[in-house]
């Protein structure tokens, strides 16, 4: 089986039987949003979750974080991991995203990663996820599912990317990261994968080879 092939096949089965895929951060805007893909980095969206509310209530606007302190804002995100570096991004990137884009966030992904806190995964997310960019974010989740698959060999997520973007076409691109990303979260686990339960096996280029010594 070809490496397109076996992406169709993958893509084929979440578009027919998973439809509707979507973030489970929560957020009311794209600022929010942006906080929030931020704080999630090496830390669950569970967690961020928990976290945002009441730092939402405290810093509604990009303004108001901008204007922040470090020690005013370090208590809300403090249980989140490396909470000293996103505490300087958020206040950081609040104060360029007022200095250089009158405190909108900007669609354009090159754009986006000028802002502190803001690689090309969060770039990504918010790209596909607001604007509706054909893009696919690449975080740890999806990486791993792409390489068990068989879907990238990619030796970084930048190269992963690029192969999945190859195969998938536009119109799913969005909706694909997060099929990828929920698979990763839920089923195609780091630790202890859940194969038995698994829909993909079919196509799963390292369940196949586990079990029969062939790709």
């Amino acid at each position: 089986m070809t490496r397109k092939e076996r992406t169709q096949a993958v893509i084929g089965w979440f578009e027919a039987n998973r439809p509707i895929a979507e973030t489970e951060l929560h957020y009311t805007d794209t600022f929010q949003l942006l906080v929030a893909v931020i704080l999630s980095a090496q830390c669950t969206d569970r967690r961020v979750n928990l976290v945002t509310p009441p730092l939402f209530e405290r810093f509604p606007t990009p303004s108001d974080l901008a204007s922040a302190t470090f020690d005013e804002v370090f208590p809300y995100v403090k249980s989140v991991s490396y909470p000293n570096s996103k505490t300087e991004h958020l206040i950081a990137m609040a104060q360029k995203l007022l200095a250089d884009f009158g405190g909108e966030v900007p669609s354009d992904i090159d754009a986006l990663m000028t802002l502190p806190g803001v690689g090309r995964k969060t770039a990504n997310v918010i790209a596909s996820v607001v604007y509706d960019k054909p893009v696919i974010a690449v975080d740890t989740h999806v990486y791993r599912v792409s390489h068990r698959l068989g879907l990238s060999d990619g030796k970084t997520p930048y190269d992963v990317e690029r192969d999945l973007e190859r195969h998938i076409p536009e119109h799913l691109r969005a909706r694909s990261h997060h099929w990828l990303i929920l698979h990763g979260r839920y089923t195609c686990t780091a630790r202890n994968p859940k194969c038995s339960e698994c829909p993909l096996t079919d196509w799963c280029r390292q369940y196949v080879l586990e079990q029969t010594g062939k790709r």
